[in-house]
């Protein structure tokens, strides 16, 4: 069984421990605003886990999650959706001014939903990382969680199945052939709003919690950082930068700047899965087996040969698992796979990119020596020897023409003018060059 570390967030903030026994909501207690805002993404999960639980030390009176959102990962908004079932405190949505596809999951998963002047809500058929609809296995179960929720609040569940499938028609909403997205007039009509509210403070006298002071739960640094480095955006930055690390670094056949910028890109993707929930100690295993196969083409096999491509498979599975949850759907598995092709391409191009236009780069020229540097300007390539002209010593290895002589107590690097003279024969320096000292056999 898959070892989760989503505590860890809560440990490494220290604001939300668990509570062993929780008051229960207050009819005048306090109200607790939680902001559902931009793209679900599994970084937000631990937020609002922690805001509810909160709201219920506190003995909030209600919960409002404050909706803007054009929707995102199932997985995450499925996690969601079982911690707003599990609040001991009632949980509202407003739709603030869109809720759509996993936004609407979200929303229907409340105790009621109030929307905005010109608010949506729907659109949630399920699509692969292409925004090609996904299968109709996915279809299919996304439209059973959808009619669930309808039916746990007593709704009409065609209206959600149609959200979901535009082959579900509904008579006066929508047609067989579109999916239905419903206004906030549209959806007060069906029983699917209670009311439509201009702003936040007629949306608590509609729930009797006028006056009573409103705690609006930020995002704390942790959490900020974490849904900041697991967005769709950011994380093929961390696995191309990761990447192209690598291939520096196996090209180079040591370890340098290179491995550096590549341990801290694969650290932050991996450990900020990890404190979500989606990494676990098997991803952990696989990328320490790649790392070290890796280090084997690095350090003791130079080149890039069987070991380099076990290691780059290795780590490329274990990113792919990281971004998966504990029941991946087939849209989170095109999404993973897609998100780790678009790093390697980024990487790819980034490397030629590199490797074409640096050694052409001014700046580049003054760490690394592309240019000749000519004697004339004063550069020399080993301080002058002229007091070794005239020795003599002995061949130590066979001059063919070059090898090792010994010229008094030093042992230094010699060449012939072209002559081959045997280990052991008697030799004089005739010229000292900088690291070149040619010398002649003595008659």
């Amino acid at each position: 069984m898959r070892v989760r570390m989503a505590g860890m967030l809560l440990a490494v903030t220290s604001l939300a421990q668990p509570v062993a026994a929780q008051p229960a909501a207050s009819p005048s207690g306090p109200v607790y605003r939680l902001a559902v805002h931009g793209v679900i993404e599994n970084g937000l999960a631990p937020y609002l886990e922690r805001g509810l639980r909160e709201a219920a030390a506190a003995g909030a009176s209600v919960v409002v999650l404050d909706l803007d959102t054009p929707g995102g990962r199932v997985d995450a908004a499925q996690r969601i959706v079982d911690a707003i079932r599990a609040s001991k405190v009632p949980v509202v949505a407003f739709v603030n001014p869109r809720a759509l596809s996993a936004g609407a999951m979200i929303a229907l998963a409340t105790g009621a939903i109030y929307m905005k002047p010109g608010a949506v809500l729907g659109a949630a058929t399920p699509v692969d990382g292409q925004g090609v609809k996904a299968s109709e296995k996915m279809v299919s179960a996304m439209r059973a969680e959808f009619r669930a929720l309808a039916e746990q609040r007593g709704l009409d569940p065609a209206v959600a199945e149609a959200m979901v499938d535009e082959n579900v028609a509904v008579e006066g909403l929508v047609e067989k052939g579109q999916l239905l997205t419903l206004s906030t007039g549209e959806a007060i009509r069906v029983g699917y709003a209670r009311a439509e509210v201009a702003g936040e403070p007629e949306l608590l006298d509609l729930l009797g919690a006028g006056g009573r002071p409103v705690v609006a739960v930020g995002t704390n640094w942790a959490e900020a950082v974490v849904r900041f480095l697991t967005h769709p955006l950011v994380s093929p930055l961390l696995l191309s930068l990761g990447m192209l690390g690598l291939v520096f670094e196996i090209k180079s056949g040591s370890f340098g700047l290179g491995g550096l910028v590549s341990l801290a890109s694969l650290g932050l993707f991996f450990g900020s899965n990890l404190l979500i929930g989606l990494a676990g100690w098997e991803e952990l295993i696989l990328f320490a087996l790649g790392s070290v196969a890796v280090g084997v083409e690095i350090f003791l096999l130079p080149g890039f040969g069987v070991a380099g491509v076990l290691g780059g498979i290795l780590i490329a599975a274990s990113a792919v698992m990281a971004m998966l949850g504990s029941g991946p759907t087939g849209t989170d598995i095109v999404q993973a796979i897609t998100v780790l092709g678009a790093s390697i391409v980024i990487a790819g191009a980034v490397g030629i990119a590199l490797l074409r236009h640096l050694p052409h780069s001014t700046r580049f020229r003054r760490f690394l020596l592309a240019d000749g540097m000519p004697a004339g300007e004063g550069y020399i390539s080993a301080p002058p020897r002229p007091e070794l002209v005239g020795r003599e010593g002995v061949a130590l290895t066979d001059l063919r023409p070059s090898g090792t002589a010994q010229v008094g107590e030093e042992r230094i690097d010699v060449v012939t003018e072209g002559e081959y003279v045997a280990s052991g024969a008697r030799v004089r320096v005739v010229r000292s060059e900088g690291y070149r000292h040619v010398v002649q056999r003595v008659a």
